[in-house]
């Protein structure tokens, strides 16, 4: 049998989510035994893309001329499209500032050499091309591509947690920092499938895998600020992962 051809890209973000699968060193003899590696910039010499690809895994956001040409240009090649990682689905940490100008930004980071840059607002890629699957998480979590491969192998996709992390939160019976600490915690809000690791030693949820579908914000909001903290604060939390909440949102 012929084997599926994959290529694994990186835009606009930091390479977490591609260091994923070289994490997976357990497995990752047998994935190149059984898929073909088309491109993987940050895992092979050779980086030219000939296709066709049966899957893309695209990482991060399209922010700059060179990164719209790549994704499109993987979508043209591929069958499938996997956005990759948080930046790739929802903007993610790249475009939590997408409020203020692009152009002082750049100037903060780059100076002077900043005048010379094409840059604009980081966008998820479903702004630009049709985007066929989605695995979330900053990065994502090991086992979540490990099961969409193995699903892929076999003609066909996985279907992955469509709750919230509270629900595993208390599968572990963990201490609810939000209602018990009154602790800013974004649990009830953000998609299930990390197993609620940050809350599990105490650590608030931070939103890095993005809303769950049916996310009643508008309460979570209420809540927050019932227990004291401003909405600037409130506000700024919920963007560092993803930009675009309605605030009004009720489930």
């Amino acid at each position: 049998m012929k084997k599926p051809t994959i290529a694994i890209a990186g835009l606009t973000a930091c390479s977490g989510c591609q260091l994923t699968l070289l994490n997976c060193e357990d497995e990752l003899s047998e994935i190149t035994q059984r898929f073909l590696v088309d491109y993987f910039p940050l895992g092979l010499t050779e980086r030219c893309m000939t296709g066709p690809i049966d899957v893309a895994f695209v990482e991060g956001a399209v922010s700059t001329p060179d990164d719209l040409e790549t994704v499109l240009k993987l979508r043209s090649y591929s069958r499938l499209l996997v956005a990759f990682g948080t930046c790739a689905l929802w903007g993610g940490v790249a475009a939590m500032k997408n409020h203020e100008a692009r152009r002082e930004l750049a100037a903060t980071v780059y100076g002077a050499a900043a005048d010379g840059m094409k840059t604009f607002n980081p966008q998820p890629l479903h702004r630009f091309v049709k985007v066929d699957f989605a695995i979330t998480g900053c990065p994502p979590e090991k086992g979540e591509l490990l099961v969409t491969l193995a699903a892929l192998l076999r003609g066909t996709l996985p279907e992955f947690p469509s709750y919230p992390v509270c629900a595993q939160c208390r599968g572990r019976e963990n201490l609810c920092l939000l209602i018990e600490r009154g602790e800013l915690c974004l649990g009830p809000l953000i998609q299930a499938g990390c197993h609620a690791r940050c809350p599990a030693v105490g650590i608030v949820c931070e939103g890095c895998r993005g809303p769950v579908a049916e996310a009643n914000v508008a309460a979570e909001v209420r809540l927050l600020l019932d227990k004291g903290f401003s909405r600037e604060e409130i506000v700024s939390r919920m963007q560092r992962f993803y930009p675009e909440w309605d605030y009004d949102q009720r489930d």
